[in-house]
């Protein structure tokens, strides 16, 4: 089921599907939710919640005028959703840059965040900024020309096409090139220490053919912070569409033996 909630400083679109325990999907850049549309019906057939929004200003999300698009916003932005859902715990899964907003998500409120799964995430200040400062530089007037740009680099499937197609148009480029321009890897450059002292349960996982994060100078150093198991992947860096039955087994496996570990801690302690 989509739906849609009134922020205090936006609207955010989601997915919001199935039953049980939560589980938060942020996509990154350029995607949508739409990323996630392979991997939720795993998910939910095996007895979980999956919610997947738009990124505030990505999609169907959209902002109050004048706000920033930052990952910390996007950070706040997902707290306030969960809360609107009534949600007071869950696993957060997410892609790309949107693993910046759940790293801070989990520096903010670590006693909130059940377990952390990053794919082809960021680290430090290494979000492969180079990869798209040519759409941060690109031309507002020729907005219009930006999706079919993309369609042509990404668009090596389908779904990924499909998925893009979200912004096409003046007013789909203009959203993206807003969104490019707000990245701010300074955000995630010092909170290694924070991420650590969180001991939140965490799994990396990463395409092995990811062209854009590098699995020896991010993924590696990343799990380690992490002290996180990582799995690579037969994709490249959108692994959530290129190889969406190994990335839904990936999570559904962390969860579930997550899960069976909170409550196993949580029955001996009731015992004591």
């Amino acid at each position: 089921m989509s739906a849609r909630v009134q922020l205090a400083t936006a609207e955010v679109e989601f997915d919001d599907l199935g039953a049980g325990t939560p589980i938060l999907l942020l996509h990154g850049f350029p995607a949508t939710r739409y990323l996630w549309s392979q991997v939720t019906p795993v998910l939910v057939g095996q007895g979980y919640r999956a919610i997947a929004p738009d990124l505030v200003g990505y999609g169907s999300s959209s902002p109050k005028p004048d706000v920033r698009l930052d990952m910390a916003s996007q950070a706040r932005w997902m707290w306030e959703l969960l809360d609107r859902l009534g949600i007071d715990r869950a696993f957060i899964v997410a892609h790309d840059v949107g693993s910046a907003a759940a790293q801070l998500m989990v520096t903010e409120s670590p006693a909130r965040v059940r377990g952390l799964v990053i794919l082809d995430g960021v680290h430090e200040t290494q979000w492969a900024m180079d990869a798209i400062e040519s759409i941060r530089a690109w031309d507002d007037a020729d907005a219009a020309r930006l999706s079919p740009v993309l369609a042509r680099r990404l668009g090596k499937s389908q779904h990924l096409r499909t998925m893009l197609a979200a912004y096409a148009g003046e007013g789909g480029g203009a959203r993206l090139i807003r969104a490019a321009r707000a990245l701010d890897p300074t955000q995630t450059a010092s909170i290694g220490g924070r991420l650590r002292a969180s001991r939140v349960r965490s799994l990396v996982l990463w395409g092995r053919d990811d062209r854009y994060l590098d699995i020896d100078s991010v993924a590696r150093p990343l799990a380690e912070l992490l002290g996180a198991p990582l799995v690579i992947l037969p994709g490249g860096h959108f692994t959530p569409s290129d190889c969406p039955q190994e990335v839904s087994g990936a999570i559904c496996e962390f969860v579930r033996t997550a899960a069976a570990i909170e409550a196993s801690s949580s029955s001996q302690a009731a015992e004591r």
